[in-house]
């Protein structure tokens, strides 16, 4: 027997090597698990004789099984990716996702709040609008559901926040595109939508000032979540116009990158590397189509699977604890440079 002492379930799953959910599953229902790993949780449960708390559980099986999970616009395809993985990770835990849009509006975020809160939801994902939302509306609904927070930060609000690291992603595709060519010009709405496209600004603008470089910021204009129509008829104007101080534009989301190269098409501009290009476009989330634009996009990736688990993760050792968060946790994941033909 291992004389370590294993607090909670959280540190059970780290010495295992097996996710919170499946131990969750497990612990709901052993034969739940495919039969190797029920005899590998098994055996670490003799090995460091944990035990989990039987109380926690018995009290949580008389909640709902219900898990709510609440993005901004659904129709937009990274959003749509992360709630795929929620909820495939929801329901490997033995819970029933129920997923609402807020379809990018303070009122019909609130609505999915208030209709949530209606079916005593055993605990909530939550991806919120930011800073056009009801802030005290979000608030509410934290104080009484269980809730993580992901994609979009609410300082305060919910248990945890698990999202990504735009200071280290920006800095990280900023340090490329230097090294690379010339230095970036910043493409991005007037006024985002998105609070992660503030941080990226001025991630943005930090990095150039430290390297020595000019800080370029085009502002388009556009509200709204039609990004790549923004991309298009901003690009556009910019090209038009003369507006483009440098040949290398890194747009603060990938959407608006694929409007970007849609400009740069319709203007005749070639996009890529190497002789005969006229500009150099990157773009930032690693979206689901960045992959298939002509040229494919280089941009800087955010883990939707790592996101959707670690949240699911923290929000589940909530659940099974019976008990709310002392302290709120905040988890960045670091974005990776993925290198495409676009710059």
């Amino acid at each position: 027997m291992d004389d370590r002492k294993i607090r909670n379930m959280e540190e059970f799953a780290e010495v295992v090597g097996i996710s919170r959910p499946t131990l969750s599953k497990y612990f709901n229902d052993p034969e739940s698990v495919r039969k190797s790993t029920r005899t590998r949780i098994e055996g670490a449960l003799e090995q460091y004789d944990y035990r989990p708390n039987i109380f926690a559980i018995n009290q949580n099986r008389k909640l709902t099984k219900n898990i709510g999970i609440v993005v901004p616009y659904l129709a937009d395809p990274f959003f749509a990716e992360i709630a795929r993985n929620l909820e495939m990770l929801v329901i490997g835990s033995g819970y029933r996702p129920i997923l609402l849009s807020s379809h990018g509006t303070a009122a019909q975020e609130n609505d999915n709040l208030e209709s949530l809160r209606a079916i005593k939801p055993a605990g909530a994902l939550l991806a919120p609008l930011g800073r056009r939302s009801d802030k005290a509306a979000v608030e509410s609904f934290c104080r009484a559901v269980p809730s993580v927070l992901f994609d979009s930060n609410i300082s305060g609000l919910g248990e945890a926040f698990v999202g990504h690291d735009n200071d280290q992603a920006t800095a990280l595709i900023c340090d490329y595109l230097c090294r690379s060519g010339q230095p970036p010009a910043f493409l991005e709405m007037r006024d985002p939508t998105n609070p992660n496209a503030y941080r990226r600004r001025k991630a943005y603008c930090d990095v150039m000032e430290r390297m020595g470089h000019p800080v370029h910021l085009l502002q388009v204009d556009g509200n709204g979540w039609d990004f790549e129509r923004i991309g298009l008829e901003g690009g556009i104007k910019l090209i038009d116009g003369g507006d483009l101080p440098t040949d290398t534009i890194l747009c603060s989301n990938d959407r608006i990158a694929i409007g970007m190269l849609a400009a740069a098409y319709q203007r005749g501009l070639r996009v890529g590397l190497g002789p005969g290009c006229a500009l150099r476009v990157a773009g930032h989330d690693d979206h689901p189509f960045s992959r298939y634009t002509c040229p494919p996009l280089t941009t800087v990736s955010q883990g939707y699977d790592i996101i959707a688990e670690r949240s699911v993760e923290r929000l589940f050792s909530l659940i099974e604890s019976g008990q709310r968060a002392e302290k709120r946790d905040e988890i960045y994941l670091e974005g990776k440079l993925v290198m495409r033909l676009s710059a």
